[in-house]
């Protein structure tokens, strides 16, 4: 499935297509791919300003965003510009968010997960948690690989190992855009029918670290509770580069509106 063609509303933002699924419309298409024979794997984009700009820096990197078969908006910023420009549906779907709704249907369709990325002891609170609250689904493997470069026979490993499990769904937890890169680089080989890269929903899922509240989200405060939580991780994200985000877009915006 091409960009152009993934069958739902879509925002073009700093050269990035977002796509603005409802909630239920991201789910039924999700579950469609589980459903379909033919060992097609379709990668799943979930971020919000902090992709889009490093796209923008990264022509490459804007390439193998564009190319997934759904990208969805984790953060406010996207659906906020989505909205301004005529796109009132527009809506998050958050990491933590999505993996919870699939759990969820899991319940009663029996899916299976493998979860790459993070720490052994958030993998281990994350299995716990989905046997404990979401019974039905079956974590078929977890896998924490060593924070270096890899070899080839390495990574031929793990792609081997999510082969091996029968998972349904490939969480990958690398942070963006190491998560990104991996799932593009070994989609062809890969024969999970969903890859999706979620970040830092694991540790938000397991309750390793608590998200911001819900009202915090809706108006778009969440950079600022993470922020408070972990200063010296996010604090170049949310004061250097949101501003300059922002700027970029509001450029972008005023050369939108200009008369043809």
């Amino acid at each position: 499935m091409s960009a152009a063609d993934r069958g739902h509303p879509q925002v073009s933002i700093l050269g990035s297509r977002v796509d603005l699924p409802s909630h239920e419309a991201a789910l039924a298409q999700i579950r469609g791919w589980v459903a379909a024979p033919g060992g097609v794997c379709h990668q799943v984009v979930v971020t919000g300003f902090h992709g889009l700009w490093e796209a923008s820096r990264d022509p490459e990197l804007r390439g193998i965003l564009n190319a997934a078969d759904l990208w969805v908006p984790d953060g406010i910023a996207p659906v906020w510009i989505a909205r301004v420009r005529g796109h009132e549906q527009a809506t998050r779907l958050p990491g933590a968010e999505l993996m919870a709704a699939v759990f969820e249907e899991g319940r009663e369709r029996g899916f299976r997960h493998y979860f790459y990325g993070d720490t052994d002891d958030t993998l281990a609170a994350l299995r716990a948690t989905v046997e404990r609250r979401w019974p039905g689904n079956e974590v078929v493997g977890a896998y924490s690989p060593p924070f270096r470069q890899h070899t080839p026979e390495e990574l031929a490993q793990h792609v081997t190992r999510t082969h091996d499990s029968g998972a349904d769904f490939l969480w990958v937890a690398l942070g963006l855009p190491k998560q990104d890169r991996w799932i593009h680089a070994h989609r062809e080989a890969l024969r999970v029918p969903v890859a999706v890269g979620v970040g830092a929903a694991f540790a938000f899922v397991a309750g390793t670290v608590e998200r911001a509240p819900a009202w915090m989200g809706r108006a778009g405060l969440e950079w600022l509770y993470r922020l408070a939580q972990e200063p010296r991780k996010c604090w170049q994200r949310s004061l250097v580069e949101g501003p300059q985000f922002l700027y970029a877009v509001f450029q972008e915006q005023a050369r939108l509106r200009r008369p043809k």
